[in-house]
């Protein structure tokens, strides 16, 4: 399943991090990464899926 959620972490990191974690901290803080830059969020949804 954490390939799943890696893939839709590349095309949309929100998704990712809303896979693993639901309505969080974490997924805030990747809204608000996506939106600064694309890479910061891919970067942080990929963290959050593997750290957990």
């Amino acid at each position: 399943m954490d390939i799943v959620r890696i893939i839709c972490a590349v095309f949309l990191p929100p998704l990712g991090v809303f896979l693993q974690t639901g309505v969080s901290k974490q997924l805030l803080i990747n809204i608000l990464l996506t939106l600064f830059g694309y890479l910061p969020g891919i970067i942080h949804a990929v963290w959050v899926i593997a750290k957990e």
